[in-house]
């Protein structure tokens, strides 16, 4: 009985989408733009979070040494920096190597600077840490040290792209907020039709004592049959929109300079589908809720 009643209302539900089709259609495009658009926030919000990920993983500053350090003493300065607390990595840089960055930031083909003598080159060291609020410590720290000649960082660069991802990111969140109230308000607007169409069915049906569960779950059905079909769509349009974007977008001169690695598809597909499923059946469910309180008021 109990698997009767619930094919009934599973029955009930899918039967409600096909009769209202220009109902079901129309929630169906508008759901599927709302979940589009949510789609690119939510792809936007997982690059920037790569972003800032290898933005602290990757962010330091360089370490010059005096010139007439001996070796010796570069390696006694390199033993006390892999000492300091907060130090990830410690690359040493040698004076030849001074040499052929720069030979490589001038383009160096006809080799100019091969007669070039580097010992007036400094030696160095580029020091990343494990968190970029440490970093500034550790400079001071370095500093004291003997035969320290300068220090360059791009502390102030990488924080104000920390502070500009943060901000993108709560923008992202108050977007998406807006637009979860807003498709509620459509499914819920859209189904409020298909209620109102059915209002003296509902009312014939109260009378002869069905409960307000047995009316109001073919209704509920209708919803979240309606915001599946719109989450598989906008899944397929957004998946294969970023596909083609991201690999164009790989190719920009801007993307390289950066260093900058966008998040494969593939790696954000099962998290997408939970959170389009999710929202999908969520709001469908919750806006049928909605559209039928005024009708099921005893």
């Amino acid at each position: 009985m109990k698997y009767n009643i619930f094919g009934y209302l599973i029955g009930e539900g899918f039967s409600n989408v096909f009769k209202n089709k220009k109902s079901t259609g129309a929630s169906l495009i508008i759901m599927c733009a709302t979940m589009i658009i949510f789609g690119i926030f939510l792809i936007l919000g997982e690059n920037i979070n790569n972003f800032v990920t290898d933005i602290k993983s990757e962010q330091g500053f360089q370490v010059f040494l005096k010139t007439d350090a001996t070796e010796e003493e570069i390696q006694e300065v390199g033993d006390k920096i892999r000492a300091l607390d907060g130090i990830s990595t410690i690359e040493p840089k040698t004076k030849q190597d001074a040499v052929n960055i720069m030979k490589e930031r001038l383009n160096d083909e006809d080799g100019i600077l091969d007669e070039l003598d580097y010992e007036v080159f400094s030696s160095s060291f580029v020091v990343t840490v494990t968190d970029l609020s440490l970093s500034k410590d550790i400079q001071n720290e370095i500093l004291s040290f003997d035969n320290i000649k300068k220090i360059t960082s791009s502390d102030q660069t990488v924080s104000t792209l920390l502070s500009l991802a943060k901000g993108i990111k709560l923008v992202t969140g108050i977007i998406l907020i807006l637009l979860v109230v807003i498709s509620i308000f459509i499914i819920s607007n859209t189904i409020k039709l298909t209620v109102h169409a059915r209002r003296k069915e509902i009312s014939i049906m109260k009378y002869v004592g069905a409960t307000n569960n047995f009316i109001r779950w073919p209704f509920i059905v209708e919803g979240m049959i309606i915001g599946i079909f719109a989450s598989l769509v906008s899944i397929v349009i957004v998946g294969t929109a970023y596909s083609l974007i991201a690999d164009q977008a790989m190719q920009a001169d801007f993307i390289q300079l950066m260093n900058m690695s966008l998040v494969g598809f593939s790696e954000m597909l099962s998290s997408i589908i939970f959170t389009y499923m999710l929202l999908g059946i969520g709001i469908g469910a919750f806006g049928s809720v909605i559209s039928m309180r005024k009708y099921l008021k005893v």
